[in-house]
């Protein structure tokens, strides 16, 4: 049942299960989670954070963000592409961050790619709100991915890019609005829904 996936806050609000009691996980879940995003560096961000978890929480994650963002040039991939065996020595070197090698070099190289991607579809998020799935509600149950988060994994893959395998994908989807996954009876979905009904797609792409 939907509502066993729900909490009850202090606040007595009922949230998805997932973002517990912590301020920074409900701050996150209420004002960001399934709110539908177009802006270019905040996509290629989540994509980053979303490999940077692997292995980890996203809380540990996200209470690191600031700090990746100041170590990555606020995502700007244009910058990030020319980084450099200094700058990954230099992030190594940032206690701040997570500190592994393969991942902070698949951040440089998936900004090479996501400028491809932009130089070709015009915009890093008309590329990626083409792989929005066609139905309105909630994602598979069990955070199973969806068709679409297999073939935009499948697709990145193909252009190069690293730490996208379909279950990451489909988190970053959930994260940036493509789906609203905010289960039925969160006081977050509703809002999270009307964002998704006002906002306006990249041009070219057909819902």
């Amino acid at each position: 049942m939907a509502s066993e996936k729900l909490i009850v806050g202090s606040d007595g609000k009922k949230r998805c299960f997932w973002c517990g009691e912590h301020a920074d996980y409900v701050a996150y879940h209420d004002r960001e989670w399934g709110f539908p995003v177009d802006d270019d560096h905040r996509l290629f961000e989540k994509i980053c954070l979303e490999g940077f978890q692997s292995g980890l929480s996203w809380l540990t994650i996200l209470r690191k963000r600031e700090a990746f963002r100041r170590a990555f040039s606020r995502f700007d991939f244009e910058r990030v592409a020319r980084f450099r065996a200094r700058d990954v020595e230099r992030l190594l070197a940032n206690a701040a961050i997570v500190r592994h090698r393969g991942k902070i070099e698949s951040a440089i190289g998936n900004a090479r790619r996501a400028l491809e991607l932009a130089k070709e579809h015009g915009s890093l998020s008309a590329y990626i709100w083409r792989f929005e799935p066609a139905r309105r509600g909630r994602g598979a149950p069990g955070r199973v991915p969806l068709p679409e988060a297999v073939a935009l994994s499948k697709d990145l893959k193909k252009r190069g890019f690293t730490f996208v395998g379909p279950t990451t994908v489909y988190s970053f989807m959930q994260a940036m609005g493509l789906v609203n996954d905010h289960i039925e009876g969160c006081a977050i979905r509703s809002r999270a829904e009307r964002a998704r009904r006002a906002f306006r797609r990249p041009a070219g792409v057909v819902q």
